[in-house]
């Protein structure tokens, strides 16, 4: 009898310590991932004590939003600029299976596709433009941030991961090229504010011209008429404050 208690008791530990094993315990935003001999056996996500068949590996996954920041990396622009960029990612495990059986490493996975989606939409524009209907990294940035997001997720969505902001952190002109892009951006919005005040400064010489016609303020030759389009091209487009001359003779000799 002392024999067959120890071994019943023997048994009886054996039995007790493979239950109590398959108890564990899902913390909030956290999934464990059941496999049952390399099956698949489903996902336990609901929160505190759990108990599921002790032969079942129970892998841990994180749901937590998370983020990162990619490095900064060097690539040309649309138009053959070299520039830095980096942009952060806000993510966070959706697909639990997806995330541990369609890829090997899902958090090394994420990094290495956001950057090279970052590489990709960078060479699809413009550092910088003066046009507005042309979409450039630099001057667009919501509109960038949406593009981002959308093919950063395009490419996780096999790794059950889903993308919840993405916008550039740092943009740059790579340092070699930096001052002469410098320049070039200078000149460049020197030459389109120009161009904006020509536009504005004739607008306002025909207006007034049309309304000083159409109220019979003063009946005007074309020689007058030159003399007044002169006088408002050079106060309206000059860089300095202009001072006044009063005319007591004619422009008739």
């Amino acid at each position: 009898m002392g024999g067959r208690a120890i071994i019943g008791f023997v048994i009886f530990e054996l039995v007790a310590a493979l239950v109590l094993s398959g108890f564990f315990v899902v913390n909030p935003n956290e999934a464990r991932v059941l496999q049952l001999f390399g099956r698949y056996a489903g996902t336990a996500r609901t929160e505190g004590l759990r108990w599921a068949n002790p032969f079942y590996t129970k892998r841990k996954i994180s749901q937590r939003v998370r983020s990162f920041e990619t490095e900064h990396l060097k690539v040309n622009d649309v138009d053959g600029n070299p520039i830095e960029i980096a942009a952060v990612v806000v993510w966070n495990v959706v697909d639990t299976a997806e995330a541990s059986f369609h890829v090997d490493n899902y958090e090394r996975f994420v990094h290495v596709q956001s950057e090279a989606a970052l590489r990709n939409l960078a060479t699809r524009h413009p550092y910088d433009v003066h046009e507005d209907s042309e979409v450039s990294l630099r001057g667009h940035t919501s509109v960038i941030a949406d593009q981002l997001k959308s093919e950063i997720q395009e490419r996780l969505v096999q790794a059950g991961v889903e993308v919840i902001e993405s916008r550039i952190s740092h943009l740059a002109y790579a340092p070699e090229i930096a001052q002469v892009m410098l320049q070039r951006q200078q000149a460049g919005a020197i030459i389109a504010a120009r161009t904006r005040i020509v536009e504005g400064t004739v607008g306002m010489v025909e207006m007034a011209l049309e309304k000083l016609a159409r109220n019979n303020v003063v009946e005007m030759d074309e020689e007058r008429k030159a003399q007044m389009v002169s006088n408002l091209l050079v106060v309206l487009c000059g860089e300095r404050s202009t001072q006044p001359i009063v005319n007591t003779g004619t422009i008739y000799q």
